[in-house]
């Protein structure tokens, strides 16, 4: 994928590696690429187990990847593994990030869900659902955020700034199917635009 960033890595490494997506697990009200500031402080910024490059590039791979979105979570734990020695350990990165990242949520998920279900005509319920959107909405910004910023900072890519709020604004105001924006977001990418 990238060029390798030598690291060593220590049995507790690969323990705070799997506990650290474990307690994103959680966090990640509005799916796994909501997770992804932290994901990018701890990874890149504080470990320094990957580079700006393999960060983003393991989302952009994922993203286009037919399948689940959360695919980036196994690249970045395989490129952490092929970081820190090769093969087997790019099988332990991948395995620490997914079944951290997996495993609390699913079980949660499982249970409080089949609760909710139970239980939706209580108010209680009904305002948690109804105060998670704007949680959802700012992680989501904030994901974007940290994507954009990475290569050229906010300054550097105004016009895809300019591109996301136009973008934002046709879909809040009209009833234009997401596929149009993102055909015209392609063309304005193959063109050099963005």
């Amino acid at each position: 994928m990238n060029t390798l960033h030598a690291i060593s890595m220590q049995a507790q490494d690969w323990l705070n590696l799997f506990l650290h997506f474990v307690s994103l697990s959680l966090l990640a009200v509005g799916g796994a690429i909501t997770t992804v500031p932290d994901m990018h402080r701890y990874l890149v910024d504080q470990q320094n187990w990957l580079t700006n490059e393999q960060f983003n590039t393991a989302i952009a791979i994922a993203q286009a990847a037919p399948g689940p979105n959360v695919l980036f979570v196994a690249l970045f734990g395989w490129n952490v593994g092929l970081n820190a020695g090769g093969g087997w350990s790019a099988l332990l990165g991948m395995t620490c990030t997914m079944l951290g990242l997996l495993l609390p949520s699913t079980i949660l998920t499982s249970v409080s869900t089949r609760w909710g279900h139970r239980n939706r005509e209580l108010r209680a319920v009904r305002a948690f659902k109804q105060g998670m959107a704007p949680i959802v909405i700012a992680l989501m910004v904030a994901t974007g955020w940290v994507l954009s910023s990475a290569q050229h900072g906010p300054r550097g890519d105004w016009n895809l700034w300019l591109l996301t709020a136009v973008s934002a604004i046709i879909m809040w105001r009209t009833r234009l199917h997401l596929l149009w924006l993102l055909g015209v977001g392609a063309i304005l990418g193959a063109s050099g635009w963005v």
